[in-house]
């Protein structure tokens, strides 16, 4: 049991993080100790320190709407703090939609469905453009574009004031994810994904890998969702520099030769210190 703990310790850290957030935002609703209020696009904490969504207040600006105070601190905080600590750790730390598709992609190697579909049918940049075009629909209709059809925020929204389009938003996803796409939603479609793995090029934590100690045995790309930024993997002993990597952990967890382990980029000399 308690080796079993210890192979998925980022697993439960991950699912502890995601519900703690998501019942501080029910609680703060529910019975007004607002300790977390709002939502994932804005919110207050501890009723002082504004939080923002800085791809949410991108989509704001273009609108031409008013931006205030509140929102560029707001939006301050959240882009340096997964600045430091890698854009793309919202995906799997704290966005709710990350258990769906998780549970999605666990099924497909669990079914063999990976084995069947060899190639990817998509382009992961994807994302990016729907980036773009969200941010050029905000302008011309002055709406916040992706915000008025998120997933995430109707997944948010259907936990805490009752699930509604938010159950078939989720069905479509997990769906979607299960039978068409390998991490289609997350690693290809959606631009929030996208926006922090840009702003995950500069984090400080990093995965790092150890050729001497690694045995070729591939299970770190069976489970990464972005299995892509392990290129190294057999190779050389490098960090993973991709912003597109959500430091989720899980290829720490199954690497039986403790050749990933994560680390702290050294911006000085390029050397990485070790997290033990």
């Amino acid at each position: 049991m308690k080796n079993f703990i210890y192979k998925h310790r980022f697993l439960f850290l991950r699912r502890f993080t995601q519900i703690l957030i998501m019942a501080l935002y029910i609680i703060a609703n529910v019975y007004g100790i607002n300790v977390l209020m709002g939502n994932l696009s804005s919110s207050l904490l501890l009723g002082l320190i504004p939080l923002s969504d800085p791809y949410a207040a991108l989509q704001i600006f273009f609108a031409g709407a008013v931006i205030t105070f509140d929102l560029i601190v707001g939006a301050l905080i959240i882009l340096t703090f997964y600045a430091i600590v890698g854009g793309r750790v919202f995906c799997a730390w704290v966005c709710p939609v990350n258990m769906i598709t998780d549970l999605a992609n666990y099924l497909r190697r669990t079914l063999g469905f990976n084995q069947i579909q060899k190639r990817q049918p998509a382009s992961r940049n994807i994302r990016y453009w729907v980036i773009v075009l969200s941010l050029i629909i905000s302008f011309v209709l002055g709406i916040t574009a992706f915000e008025f059809i998120s997933p995430i925020s109707m997944m948010h929204r259907g936990i805490i004031f009752g699930l509604g389009l938010g159950w078939a938003a989720m069905l479509v996803i997990f769906l979607f994810d299960l039978f068409v796409l390998k991490n289609g939603w997350c690693g290809h479609i959606c631009p929030l994904g996208g926006f922090y793995s840009l702003v995950g090029k500069f984090s400080l934590i990093r995965v790092h890998h150890d050729s001497d100690k690694c045995t070729a045995c591939m299970k770190c790309k069976v489970v990464c969702p972005e299995e892509q930024v392990l290129h190294m993997v057999t190779k050389e002993s490098v960090p993973v520099l991709s912003g597109e990597c959500t430091n989720c952990g899980r290829c720490i967890e199954v690497c039986d030769d403790d050749a990933l382990i994560f680390s702290i980029r050294n911006k000085k000399n390029g050397e990485e210190n070790e997290i033990n």
